[in-house]
């Protein structure tokens, strides 16, 4: 590394240097040529006054250097732009020449033996391309064998790329021209029969494809593999990583976006260990933007929970169209006000409002609603974690349920044209308070729309969305587990056996947006999640993806929290689907409750919160959720009451 920064550090040859050289590599050549031409006859040479002719073609070399910059380039970095630059120096040379020469003879300024004769300026001329472009390329060529073999004393971990294509061509060049890359390049690995056995950029293509890895890793010593495809399946990539993983490798990948394919170079700094995030079984999302588009185009929308993990990327999707006004709402001012620092520089062009406010004050809400007139409400806000809605029910009740009411009732009195929940799975026969929560909200929302359907005065569709854990949100599974390895372990898991649907929050919110420009009004939308994951498993994969093994790091098993479950749902037993455009998305056909007995067992779920007293409140909650059961909860001594 001190070897590379003493060379980074030479000093780049002065300008007026390189023109002394040039010169006197000029005048050789002329020498040479004069030499060449006359066959070495020292008499007919002198007799045709050599050194008048050397100064007739440095003198009409240099103001042909001047305006053709031939000396303007850096000599470690000669690339063609430079060789182009000497060409048009020459040719400038010979035509000066060529008319200097006429005009002087025809006018008898110069006797013919004292100008340069033509066929001594040509040979020159060739000389002095291949003298001046040589050194300038010898002096290249050492300083960047002089860079490689000091930064190869650097390159200690010996990687194999997988692939070779485009990419992995862009990806090695990347790393053998990074002098400060770590990379040692054993070779490239691809499935391909036709391109194995062959040789790119200098390295092999080995024959076996993947089965060759045990052999490549024992032989060649290889420590990491870098997938150097940019769209690789998932599917894909969870065999690869399983196999390296297996092997002890590291497993890293270039970006999969063709941002930098496209637009900027790749650097040795984009390569990144590959994510849990990449590994989870779930295909891509199709998003129809001339729905979403069409939805949103020219409307003023209206965010809650705009600072929070879901709220602020249905935000940043709606950068994409054009909507006329954005609001963004939340209590919280320190996240709300990061989001607006980040949409002020990636989308200048937009209107956006940012309001500090808490849902649960109708007062408030209503003002806004007065001011902005929203007409597409998306419902983000909520409380969701579960452990501490089960410590403060009375919080649950009045932001997930109350507030959630509050916005429905004034998206309904200001015509709102779309209002849309975010709900959750955890809805779905609900072990907690949070859970129970969410459900009830649901409820309100769907009685609400299937209210308001019947009377064709009344324009505002309430569309629910439902959808499992997203990857990477606040609080969340993933990020514990990346600060618990931080920290140097355990990774704490509740139960062997718990499970979890995880989705991406940019997957999630495009569903979100897709389902409100589908809906029709008293829809719960469900997503499809794909595969549940094994929460023992993600951890031992996460630990193995840091490069360490479980023993090192450890897991423990620390008991279900209060109102966990051990497995999500996203439909009850009672609950079918109808299917969709969308093949991600479908309907749950959910029985609704009476709008007048829901408002009337909810002012008495209000009641109880203002009594205090967080078993009245829980009790009244299973009252109108019948399918509530507490799970590993002090309220589960409640569920015995409601049954008799």
């Amino acid at each position: 590394m001190t070897q590379i920064k003493l060379l980074n550090g030479v000093r780049i040859m002065p300008r007026w240097l390189i023109i002394l050289i040039d010169t006197f590599l000029l005048g050789v050549a002329t020498i040479l040529a004069y030499l060449l031409r006359f066959n070495f006859d020292i008499l007919r040479i002198s007799e045709l006054h050599m050194f008048s002719g050397v100064a007739v073609f440095i003198g009409l070399s240099l103001p042909a250097m001047y305006v053709c910059k031939s000396y303007g380039g850096i000599v470690r970095h000669t690339g063609l732009r430079d060789l182009t630059r000497i060409g048009c120096m020459l040719i400038g040379t010979l035509l000066t020449l060529a008319v200097t020469a006429e005009f002087m003879l025809r006018t008898g300024l110069m006797g013919k033996n004292l100008f340069l004769p033509y066929s001594v300026a040509l040979i020159a001329s060739f000389i002095s391309l291949s003298l001046l472009v040589g050194y300038r390329l010898l002096i290249r060529n050492a300083f960047h064998y002089a860079k490689k073999s000091a930064s190869l004393s650097n390159r200690d971990i010996p990687v194999l790329l997988y692939g070779a294509g485009d990419a992995a061509m862009i990806t090695c060049q990347t790393i053998t021209r990074d002098s400060f890359s770590p990379y040692q390049i054993v070779g490239f690995l691809d499935d391909e029969p036709d391109k194995q056995g062959k040789i790119l950029l200098g390295y092999p293509i080995f024959k076996g494809g993947t089965e060759a890895l045990p052999q490549l890793v024992e032989k060649k010593g290889v420590k990491e593999l870098i997938i150097a495809i940019t769209a690789l399946p998932v599917e894909r990539l969870r065999e690869l990583t399983d196999a390296a993983l297996a092997l002890n490798l590291k497993v890293k990948k270039i970006p999969s976006s063709v941002s930098w394919f496209e637009q900027k170079p790749l650097k040795t700094s984009d390569i990144k260990s590959v994510r849990i995030e990449d590994l989870l079984p779930r295909k891509s999302i199709q998003l129809n933007e001339g729905n979403v588009a069409s939805f949103v185009k020219g409307k003023r929308i209206l965010v809650t929970g705009a600072a929070g993990s879901i709220g602020s990327e249905i935000c940043r999707q709606l950068m994409r169209f054009g909507f006329s006004e954005l609001l963004l709402l939340d209590q919280a001012e320190s996240p709300l006000y990061d989001v607006q620092q980040e949409l002020k520089l990636a989308a200048p062009d937009k209107t956006c409002r940012y309001v500090v406010a808490d849902i649960r004050n109708r007062q408030v809400m209503q003002r806004h609603f007065k001011d902005f007139r929203p007409e597409v409400v998306f419902h983000a806000a909520a409380y969701k974690h579960v452990p501490l809605m089960e410590e403060y029910p009375h919080q649950a009740i009045q932001t997930n349920v109350k507030g959630t009411q509050i916005l429905a009732d004034l998206s309904l009195e200001y015509a709102v044209e779309k209002f849309v929940m975010i709900s959750t799975d955890k809805a779905v026969n609900p072990t907690n308070v949070m859970g129970a929560s969410k459900r009830l909200a649901e409820m309100y929302v769907q009685a609400l729309g299937q209210r308001v359907r019947a009377d064709a005065a009344v324009h505002t569709r309430f569309i629910t969305t439902r959808f499992g854990n997203v990857l990477g949100s606040n609080g969340s599974v993933i990020p514990l587990f990346r600060r618990q390895l931080e920290q140097g372990g355990p990774l704490t898991v509740t139960h062997p056996d718990i499970t979890r649907y995880f989705m991406t929050i940019p997957e999630a919110c495009q569903l979100v947006l897709e389902a409100g420009a589908m809906g029709q009004g008293g829809e719960i939308f469900v997503f499809d999640m794909g595969q549940p994951v094994k929460i023992a498993d993600l951890a031992k994969k996460m630990i193995r993806l840091s490069g360490k093994t479980v023993e090192e790091v450890g897991i423990v098993f620390s008991g279900l929290r209060p109102g966990e479950k051990l497995y999500e749902e996203l439909l009850n037993d009672s609950e079918a689907t109808l299917p969709t455009h969308h093949q991600k998305i479908k309907i749950a056909r959910v029985k609704t409750l009476d709008y007048r007995i829901l408002r009337e067992g909810l002012l008495l779920l209000y009641g109880t919160v203002q009594k205090g007293d967080d078993f009245d409140q829980v009790m009244q909650m299973k009252v109108l959720v019948p399918e509530f059961i507490s799970n590993s909860s002090r309220f589960s001594r409640l569920d015995a009451k409601v049954l008799n």
